[in-house]
């Protein structure tokens, strides 16, 4: 009997260590919990949690938090205090560096006069030591004259050194005659894709699209610290607002390049999805590398350009400049060598993205893409803005699965004048947001900083509302075409990381899915619009790293 016993204690002790040696082996080690939240995950079902689970940067459990405690042997653990958490927000389309340049020049931004402009230069160059000055933000449409400027006072202030000041759209400068001579502009100066804008027979200072460009290009270079400064600064500006990831729309390849090495070295957490300017040089560099696919940083897609913009009157329409009789705008290349590119880039296996304005430049280049690309693909090729489109056009985005990326506050910032250059019948085929959804059922949604403001919460309000920030108009702008808040909130997460074929990454809170959040006090789906308006992100993390 003795030994009888004895057996079955021997018995009892090995399962229990059998069982003990099983439980601690189905027992995941986790890095963090976060809990006591209202996590929206944007998935396919949008489901909404209460905590989840992090570990080496991806999210590995969704539930409730004394459950997942016992699941997981948890490392780190944050009450997030009711907070609201969404996927990190993605701009699809914006200018990244162009932003952090802009915040090291002279700030024009809602300058009513020239003479505004050229007292914020003079107060910007007391507090430098350069020997030029650079500016952005400038539009006539905020003048009472509502016309072009010329650079009179601006030489009068600056006889002796290069001003360059570029306008609110980047499509339009004024730069002073120390810079024109530089540049050796003339009266008969002609540049392709560009206008010299003269007054009595001489230039005025003011230059559009490729004669901007041409003229800039005179201008010092920046340095090295300069170039990373406005990176860094940049991305603090974006921490700011709640964006995790960012498409900029055109980059030279050594900028992607000084990205990627601040990106390596821990300086730049930001994820970033490059398109590089469009030319024959940077199709080889790409080419040659098959793309850019790394954690941090995408380069498979390039920009071009159709024509320039609505507010400087470089947008290309299909009939006359209500406000200007006999200008039509124009394209910035010939069609010939448009459809050039789209054919490389077609026998590629790369993304083409063009920007478009009016809607003959969207007439032709939807065209051209219709001709080279499948009737069943997958290329995900974009017009960037389609800011301007014929309703009977419009067809053309879903005969070929292109994709539209616009930027809801263009539609809020244009809305005081856009009636005035296009007129009453043709304002109905513009901003036309709820119209270009139903093309594709997705749309991408950006800020086009630092044209517009960088806050993605101004975004979500211009889709959804279509007024400024005081609540102007009261029904809102052309209102047929504003967006749900479920589908501006989508356009900014899920669509955005779809635009840039990253979707299988970020855009939702998902399992596997990068652990990319931030955390608001507001809940954008029912909050007051006005109070979303105004937000920051309280905190943000990438890849379960907080970074603000």
């Amino acid at each position: 009997m003795m030994l009888l016993i004895k057996i079955d204690k021997i018995w009892a002790l090995i399962l229990l260590s059998l069982t003990l040696l099983f439980s601690c082996k189905s027992i995941e080690k986790a890095d963090h919990l976060y809990y006591n939240a209202q996590i929206h995950t944007i998935d396919s079902v949008d489901a909404i949690y209460n905590a989840f689970v992090v570990n080496e940067g991806k999210i590995l459990a969704f539930g409730e938090a004394n459950l997942l405690e016992k699941q997981f042997l948890i490392s780190n653990k944050t009450d997030l205090k009711a907070a609201h958490v969404y996927p990190g927000l993605i701009d699809a389309h914006c200018h990244f560096y162009g932003l952090g340049l802009f915040l090291q020049q002279a700030d024009l931004s809602g300058s009513k006069s020239i003479e505004e402009i050229v007292s914020r230069c003079i107060k910007f160059s007391s507090n430098s030591t350069l020997k030029f000055i650079r500016g952005r933000g400038w539009d006539q449409n905020l003048f009472d004259s509502k016309e072009f400027p010329d650079n009179s006072a601006l030489n009068a202030a600056f006889p002796d050194i290069p001003v360059f000041l570029k306008r609110v759209d980047g499509h339009a400068a004024i730069a002073n005659d120390c810079l024109l001579n530089l540049a050796g502009i003339t009266s008969k100066s002609k540049i392709s894709g560009g206008e010299i804008i003269l007054k009595n027979g001489k230039p005025t200072g003011v230059i559009l699209d490729e004669a901007a460009d041409y003229v800039g290009g005179f201008m010092p270079q920046l340095t090295y610290a300069e170039k990373v400064s406005a990176l860094i600064k940049a991305q603090e500006q974006c921490f700011d607002y709640g964006l995790t990831a960012v498409n900029d729309a055109g980059l030279d390849k050594d900028v992607v390049e000084l990205i990627d090495s601040l990106q390596n070295a821990g300086k730049l957490k930001i994820r970033m999805n490059a398109m590089l300017s469009i030319s024959r040089k940077h199709f080889s560099y790409l080419d040659s590398l098959g793309g850019i696919d790394k954690d941090r940083l995408k380069v498979r897609s390039f920009k071009m350009y159709g024509d320039g913009a609505l507010g400087s009157r470089g947008a290309c329409l299909k009939e006359h400049y209500t406000d200007r009789k006999g200008h039509f705008g124009f394209m910035i290349s010939s069609p010939d060598s448009l459809e050039a590119m789209v054919k490389l880039i077609a026998n590629s296996r790369f993304q083409l993205n063009t920007h478009c304005i009016g809607d003959s430049a969207n007439f032709l280049i939807l065209n051209l893409y219709n001709k080279y690309l499948p009737a069943a693909n997958d290329r995900r090729w974009r017009i960037e803005h389609a800011q301007v489109v014929n309703p009977s056009d419009r067809d053309l985005f879903k005969a070929r699965n292109i994709i539209p990326s616009v930027q809801p506050t263009h539609a809020t910032s244009d809305m005081y004048w856009a009636e005035s250059r296009l007129g009453y019948t043709r304002l109905n085929g513009a901003y036309s947001y709820a119209s270009l959804l139903k093309q594709n059922n997705w749309l991408p949604l950006g800020t086009d900083f630092p044209v517009e403001d960088v806050s993605p919460f101004f975004t979500f309000d211009a889709a959804v509302s279509r007024k400024d920030a005081k609540g102007f108009p009261l029904n809102g702008f052309l209102p047929e075409q504003a967006l749900s808040r479920e589908q501006a909130l989508k356009g900014m997460t899920i669509w955005a990381a779809k635009a840039g074929f990253m979707e299988n990454e970020v855009g939702s809170l998902e399992l596997n899915k990068k652990a990319d959040f931030i955390v608001l006090d507001v809940d954008l789906l029912k909050d007051d619009l006005l109070k979303i308006r105004n937000q920051k992100a309280k905190y943000l993390y990438i890849s379960g790293e907080q970074v603000k």
